[in-house]
């Protein structure tokens, strides 16, 4: 269980300073952080960081992809946690 949290925190972390970073070069015009990396982040549990992240810098909060796609996958992976949860407590069997 420990390390289910410590992997959540990890994954969200590094989301939310992926947000941060790609901001930041938005603002100075260089190279981007791809679409699809924010995405797989999301995708392997930082939703939350990234979702986060879209609110506190106000970033990528006018493409439809994120602003519904960022939600949807945390909606997923709060779903694949919790089994994860039920299932290491025993109650799968």
């Amino acid at each position: 269980m420990i390390i289910l949290i410590i992997y959540l925190l990890i994954i969200n972390t590094a989301g939310l300073l992926l947000m941060h970073a790609d901001k930041r070069k938005a603002r100075r015009r260089v190279r981007r952080i791809p679409e699809k990396q924010m995405f797989g982040t999301a995708a392997f549990g930082g939703a939350a960081g990234i979702w986060l992240g879209m609110r506190m810098w106000s970033h990528k909060t006018k493409h439809a992809s994120f602003v519904i796609g960022i939600p949807l996958l945390f909606i997923v992976n709060t779903a694949l946690v919790w089994a994860v949860v039920w299932l290491i407590n025993g109650n799968g069997q």
